[in-house]
């Protein structure tokens, strides 16, 4: 039998990549080859996001580009799975009638099955499971990153409740793996070569409070830092009001954890946090700013804020630009609020017009242009210790790697003047010069590891 070639395409966050890379893994290689070109597959997967609205276009305007290659190439199957499907599964059928088969968030583990099922079938299909399914260590899984850095979700779900967030019904609450499910996949992907892992959920720091046996993040970084392999360990994703001192002093102390935390902190003015039902105040954030930078030495973080939430008020807006402007963060996304049905702050009055949310995200994203320039001048002399990555996407004549203050996809990069090395090696750079977001230097010393 012809094996069927089948294409994935997946959006949104390293969440969602990791269940596309779990998707693809209950393939069976006698049945189906993994391809990368949508134009030679017989079958097409679209993982989609919709948390914001922005995410639900982007899932909309790739379904319907690649629903083309129905017509102009190969393809007898386009499947979309995921967030879209999960929240739209009575609507998306009739909008979006080219699409076969509709999967939820925790339908990876049937996909054979629903593939075997719809192509037997002339009628379109929806299998939308309960967001319950939570993979571990022995889960199939193919890889998508380079080798040497991978992500690892430890928990999956949220049960926070923030007023603005659709991922607790998209997602269920939250449902944390076991220590030793997240240790023994660290333990594999190492022993393959792999330098970087970067541990993900909604929030990494309410990692085993669904367990009542003791897990937590604290005892979990406690047995990855034994895995001799891995150099460095990331926390994304880690709400404020979670972040204990044992954390703290333990991302201090030990040398394979990144001096690099994302926080998702979402506003700075009171009023608003309460809104977004956000645990933590504008003095406690203070507060834990400073317990971080007195406390981890040489430390980057990286945040998120939403503008235009309800009842922003310009005074609000003002306090948020000045608290960014006092220079706290290295790196920061902004958000325009979205509006989504289901959640407490869509039924909240005074809706911010499009117009002003889009304003006040490039007056916040242009003053933290500055901010970063001027944490990046900082470190011009000094010597990082850097992932090279491979040539950079500009030119082939310049190397790019990561240093540990960079997590991939969403920070810049470090590029390599001068210095040779292979990818997936860990150098000593000297900085030579920076950009906004991005560091230039030049290799002193290889390290032969």
């Amino acid at each position: 039998m012809e094996k069927l070639k089948i294409s994935l395409v997946s959006l949104g966050c390293p969440k969602n990549l990791v269940d596309a890379e779990v998707m693809l893994g209950h393939l069976p290689q006698d049945r189906f080859e993994i391809i990368v070109e949508e134009d030679h597959a017989d079958i097409i997967v679209v993982n989609t996001c919709s948390f914001i609205q922005d995410a639900k276009e982007e899932s909309i305007e790739t379904i319907l580009e690649l629903a083309d290659q129905k017509q102009t190439g190969r393809c007898r199957m386009l499947i979309v799975s995921g967030c879209l499907p999960q929240r739209y599964q009575d609507e998306l059928a009739a909008q979006l009638p080219e699409v076969d088969l509709f999967m939820g968030t925790s339908d990876a583990p049937r996909i054979v099955e629903l593939i075997e099922q719809q192509l037997g079938s002339d009628q379109a299909t929806t299998e939308i499971g309960t967001p319950d399914y939570l993979y571990d260590h022995s889960t199939p899984r193919v890889n998508s990153s380079p080798f040497y850095t991978r992500y690892i979700k430890i928990a999956d779900g949220c049960s926070n409740h923030c007023s603005y967030c659709i991922i607790p019904q998209l997602r269920g609450n939250l449902r944390s793996r076991s220590v030793e499910s997240v240790v023994k996949e660290a333990q594999l992907m190492a022993q393959r070569g792999v330098r970087e892992i970067n541990l993900i959920a909604q929030d990494i720091t309410a990692y085993g409070a669904d367990l009542q046996d003791g897990s937590a993040t604290e005892p979990l970084l406690r047995e990855l830092v034994k895995i001799e392999e891995l150099d460095w360990i990331r926390l994304l994703y880690a709400y404020p009001d979670g972040i204990s001192d044992e954390l703290i002093d333990l991302i201090a102390s030990e040398e394979k954890i990144c001096n690099y935390l994302d926080i998702p902190l979402q506003h700075i003015d009171d009023q608003i946090l309460r809104q977004m039902n956000r645990r933590l105040d504008s003095s406690g954030i203070r507060q834990l700013l400073q317990r971080l930078r007195s406390r981890i030495p040489d430390l980057t973080l990286r945040t998120s804020f939403i503008v235009g939430f309800p009842g922003e008020t310009a005074a609000q807006f003002e306090t948020l630009l000045d608290f960014v402007e006092e220079g706290h963060f290295e790196r920061v996304g902004v958000f325009r609020y979205s509006r989504e049905e289901g959640t407490g702050a869509a039924k909240l009055a005074g809706q911010v017009p499009a117009r002003t949310k889009k304003s006040r995200l490039n007056r916040l994203m242009k003053a933290q242009a500055r901010v970063s320039f001027a944490h990046n001048r900082k470190l011009v002399g000094r010597v990082e210790k850097v992932l090279v990555e491979g040539f950079s996407e500009e030119t082939d004549l310049l190397l790019k790697g990561r240093s540990a203050r960079q997590a991939p996809d969403v920070d810049g990069c470090c590029l390599i003047t001068a210095g040779q090395a292979d990818v997936g090696q860990i150098v000593d750079l000297r900085i030579t010069d920076s950009a906004e977001y991005d560091l230039i230097g030049e290799i002193i010393m290889e390290t032969p590891c």
